[in-house]
């Protein structure tokens, strides 16, 4: 079967900054049956159309008064039940140690990267992989990253991964809205009251549990909190 997966990615100045805003790097990815992907985009366009929400869709957009239009994106994802599925990894930077990445941010992103994607590729599949556009100091860092994949997936096809500009790219903003869903929670920035808390805890509310790490077994929407230093 052939899937493809659109990824998104929030602070990465984890990686690089000695002060950081937050406590954790985020990579999100949504993954959906290709064959699904021309109905999808076209029910957000409904969307759209229905609230005159023109703009690119972003977790930093949702306010009161495009409440609606993003409350309605969410129930949009739940309804397709397993066939569009998320999953984000998050990196907490206190565990983080860069000499085990050869003091490089970059390559260490990328290495986390892996671990989102390599857990959830299944055998006898085909993927197509994209990512919102990145400025990268090593430009092989994406056909490593395919490289690597394909190692060690021998069963599966990995048949691309490029990166594409997410202004253009309707479900890499899909990913965005629900990678900052989670982010909001793991990073503890939420603000009851807002426009934002109402989307996130109308996902809560069709999830049955608040957005918080969960076990590797969660198939809808899987928040993988990586733990650096080992350990149960």
């Amino acid at each position: 079967m052939k899937f493809e997966v659109y990824c998104d990615e929030s602070n990465p100045d984890v990686l690089a900054s000695g002060k950081p805003r937050v406590q954790h790097l985020m990579i999100g990815s949504l993954w959906l049956p290709a064959e699904l992907r021309e109905e999808i985009k076209s029910r957000v366009g409904v969307l759209r159309q229905m609230h005159q929400a023109w703009g690119e869709i972003k977790w930093g957009r949702v306010s009161p008064n495009r409440q609606d239009f993003y409350v309605e994106l969410i129930d949009l994802f739940v309804s397709y039940g397993d066939n569009l599925r998320f999953r984000c990894i998050a990196v907490d930077r206190s565990q983080l140690n860069l000499a085990l990445h050869d003091n490089d941010g970059e390559l260490g992103f990328y290495k986390f990267y892996y671990q989102l994607l390599h857990h959830w590729i299944l055998d006898f599949n085909d993927y197509r992989i994209f990512c919102d556009v990145k400025s990268n100091r090593d430009p092989k860092r994406l056909p490593v990253l395919a490289r690597c994949l394909s190692r060690t997936n021998l069963s599966s096809s990995i048949d691309s991964i490029q990166s594409l500009p997410s202004h253009e790219v309707v479900l890499i903003q899909l990913c965005d809205l629900l990678l900052g869903a989670a982010r909001s929670r793991i990073n503890v920035t939420l603000r009851d009251g807002t426009a934002k808390a109402v989307v996130v805890q109308r996902l809560e509310r069709a999830l049955g549990r608040v957005l918080a790490p969960t076990d590797k077994t969660e198939e809808k929407f899987n928040i993988f909190k990586i733990r650096l230093q080992g350990g149960w």
